[in-house]
């Protein structure tokens, strides 16, 4: 059990992999989208996307064309910026974010989505505690998955890719999403605690100088979750509750 630090008033919670299983849906996306860019563009020479090595690195926690831009750098692969509005087969860095945000709506409508029981449990403590919560994720898609993980109407506010695009605010590891939320929330970064399991999410934790960083271990990177910025790591947010099934305090 970890205990939360003194004049915690807020909890920010990113999506993907700390409170719902959307992070793997999401690798599959990139894979497919990826895999299928490379092969036509390289042939069988390509190097698959990697959906563990890749998305940890490269895309996980960022906005979705900062993903692209990230990835297609690291294997020096150049392409215009293009426009959100591009269709899903340009050949431009919006024009893939777009065809992966295709793939990925379809993914979530015919598989569905799972929360995570322990993260269901620390949630139902929380609003029973009374106290103030924020999901704050880089996807457009945000509103859909917590609909369809059964988690929409927990939260009192909610910061996600279109409030990225629509205030300007720079994304993961920049702390400005979870900082807005704070905003929303009506609390000062010290009295919150952020919750995240990507790489760029806890830099953008300790970098936005909040009250508590914890780091979700769900694939092995404990270490790196630490050496990035979270003060603690949990490998479920149940862990945050104490036996009577209580926030901790």
């Amino acid at each position: 059990m970890i205990h939360m630090p003194d004049g915690i008033e807020a909890y920010l919670f990113d999506m993907d992999g700390v409170l719902t299983d959307s992070a793997s849906v999401h690798a599959t996306a990139w894979k497919q989208m990826f895999d299928a860019f490379l092969k036509a563009r390289e042939g069988d020479r390509f190097e698959p996307f990697d959906r563990d090595a890749d998305y940890d690195r490269y895309v996980d926690g960022k906005p979705r064309y900062d993903g692209v831009r990230s990835f297609l750098a690291a294997r020096g692969v150049e392409l215009p910026q293009g426009s959100p509005h591009d269709a899903p087969d340009a050949e431009t860095i919006d024009g893939l974010g777009n065809r992966k945000n295709e793939i990925v709506l379809k993914l979530i409508h015919d598989d569905g989505v799972r929360a995570y029981p322990g993260s269901v449990r620390l949630l139902d403590a929380l609003r029973a505690a009374g106290r103030k919560m924020a999901v704050v994720s880089s996807s457009a898609n945000a509103r859909d998955v917590l609909q369809a993980a059964g988690l929409a109407g927990r939260f009192d506010t909610l910061i996600d890719g279109h409030a990225v695009e629509d205030e300007g605010l720079a994304g993961k590891p920049a702390p400005d999403t979870y900082l807005a939320a704070a905003r929303a929330l009506g609390v000062a970064p010290h009295a919150a605690a952020v919750f995240e399991d990507a790489l760029a999410g806890v830099e953008a934790g300790r970098a936005g100088d909040f009250g508590l960083v914890v780091g979700v271990d769900r694939v092995g990177q404990a270490d790196a979750l630490g050496a990035h910025g979270a003060d603690v790591v949990v490998q479920d947010l149940a862990e945050l509750l104490d036996r009577d099934g209580a926030v901790s305090s």
